[in-house]
């Protein structure tokens, strides 16, 4: 059984950098063919894709994110990191980290961690 866990801080102040991981348990982030997600909700909004990190380590984002976006991994933790720039208010929400597979579904996701940008 595959578990992902987020884990950051819940506050951080405008302008600076949001940072989270997701340790996944169960399975290696290195195994053929999965995409390993971050994926948000604000408040009141549906789910928004940020981006992934694949089996590889090759990365790809959301085109509205992707100059404020690194998805990056350590294989030796199992981990996978998001780190968004610039954060404004508009970026609070529920972050969660999920599996993608070869077929476009997500079969494991993490509880959700909440991210609140304010001073």
């Amino acid at each position: 059984q595959v578990q992902l866990q987020e884990s950051g801080p819940g506050l951080v102040k405008p302008s600076q950098t949001l940072s989270l991981t997701c340790t996944v348990s169960g399975g290696s982030i290195t195994t053929n063919y999965y995409y390993w997600s971050w994926i948000r909700q604000p408040p009141g909004k549906g789910l928004e894709w940020i981006g992934y990190i694949d089996y590889s380590g090759s990365t790809y984002y959301s085109p509205s994110l992707k100059s404020r976006t690194s998805i990056s991994r350590d294989t030796a933790k199992n981990q996978f990191t998001l780190q968004l720039s610039s954060v404004t208010p508009e970026d609070t929400a529920v972050y969660y980290c999920a599996r993608e597979t070869m077929t476009d579904e997500y079969d494991y996701w993490g509880q959700g961690t909440q991210v609140t940008v304010s001073s």
